[in-house]
């Protein structure tokens, strides 16, 4: 054990906030599962409590291995990946599965193992080390509109079109983290008005087409609507059970909460263990255990913000910029649908929320954080080493 605390590289308060968060998880997750539980195998939870242990387990070795790997290798992986993503995503929407009845293909079953993935979220992280990339090979150069369509824009347009019919609000969240990417990596204002504008004319005729057909895409268009209706509409109907059990469970919560596993609307809201895991937290542990959460989601981008600003290449900053933010944007989401200041988007809250993708691709993406940080050790070091040459010699000796 001593042995693996030694090879841990990078900022050490991002694997504290991330093991914290981990550790954290586990009562609720355990609590919320019982509902889901008594409907598939019995009402053994602690099957739910396995199953997260083996997903956080998997996602801290994704983080481990990945953050020994020199960050700038990443550059050519994405290159590599892009390809393979575009693939995998076409693949899911051919013959994408459904998971707790989704009204989505936003799966695929992973031959042999038959563990379930969600490409969408692998193609999120290597969207966004692509397009770090991109502007670190631009920066300080004039870049004309033109010449950043095809190596910028096309693999962006073309990735987020074959997730959007399965899932919007991962579209939208990918769409706003690449502009706010390419702005910080100073990408001209007004080609990125140009984009927001082409993108959403995209949009709209993707709707006004779904609409005119009668298949999948109609209903789910349909479904967006309606929830964009019920969120701006101050009456409750049968549409908004989700939402109005997550907002009792929060009221019942009060400011301590009713204790560890004794929430009540876990029993009755959907996804609680996943989508609406805030809510349930908030009855557990009261608003005290919702602000911890948020405060730990709120340190985790300090950090990150520390990480990139004492990156040593352009590249390193803005992925670790480009990785980092989308976690913490998130979870802000999640939380923000819990107490309905957003529509219900069905995005889950990172390392906390029970599942095996959103877990394993945020600790890939924390791991290539960790990455950059450690780069920037290797450099303090080697700088520590030339300023002390008595070192060296006394340890050649």
């Amino acid at each position: 054990m001593q042995t693996l605390f030694n090879n841990i590289k990078g900022d050490r308060l991002i694997w504290a906030i991330v093991a914290l968060l981990a550790i954290v998880s586990f009562l609720p997750v355990y609590s919320a599962a019982s509902n889901l539980a008594y409907k598939s195998v019995g009402g053994n939870t602690f099957t739910f409590f396995v199953k997260h242990l083996v997903h956080l387990g998997l996602g801290f070795g994704i983080m481990y291995g990945v953050h020994k790997i020199p960050y700038r290798y990443f550059k050519g992986l994405s290159l590599i990946m892009i390809p393979i993503v575009l693939v995998l995503l076409g693949i899911t929407m051919l013959q994408g599965t459904t998971i707790e009845g989704a009204s989505a293909s936003r799966w695929i079953q992973i031959p042999i193992v038959g563990v379930s993935f969600q490409t969408s979220t692998l193609a999120s992280v290597v969207l966004m080390i692509y397009v770090a990339r991109y502007m670190s090979k631009i920066k300080d150069k004039d870049i004309t509109f033109k010449s950043s369509i095809l190596p910028l824009w096309v693999p962006v347009f073309m990735i987020l079109a074959l997730i959007l019919p399965s899932n919007f609000s991962t579209t939208a969240i990918i769409f706003l983290m690449v502009l706010i990417l390419v702005f910080l990596g100073g990408y001209p204002m007004r080609y990125i008005g140009i984009i927001l504008g082409l993108g959403l004319i995209a949009l709209v005729l993707f709707v006004m087409v779904a609409k005119l057909t009668t298949g999948p895409l109609s209903v789910k268009v349909e479904t967006w609507e309606n929830r964009i209706k019920n969120y701006s509409n101050n009456e409750d109907t049968e549409a908004d059970y989700q939402i109005e059990k997550a907002k009792i469970a929060i009221a019942s919560g009060d400011v301590f909460g009713v204790g560890p596993g004794k929430s009540i609307q876990k029993n009755f809201l959907p996804q609680s263990s996943s989508d609406f895991i805030f809510a349930i937290i908030i009855e557990e542990y009261g608003i005290v255990g919702g602000f911890f959460i948020m405060i730990l989601y709120m340190w985790l981008l300090f950090r990150v913000v520390i990480v990139a600003q004492k990156a040593d290449t352009i590249f390193g900053k803005l992925l670790v910029l480009g990785v980092g933010l989308p976690i913490v944007f998130q979870a802000l989401i999640n939380m923000a649908v819990a107490v309905e200041l957003f529509p219900v988007t069905g995005q889950t809250l990172p390392l906390i929320s029970s599942g095996g993708t959103s877990i394993w691709m945020t600790c890939l993406a924390i791991g290539i954080i960790l990455s950059v940080s450690s780069k920037r050790e290797e450099i303090k070091e080697q700088e520590t080493m030339e300023d002390n040459p008595l070192e060296i010699l006394s340890e050649t000796i």
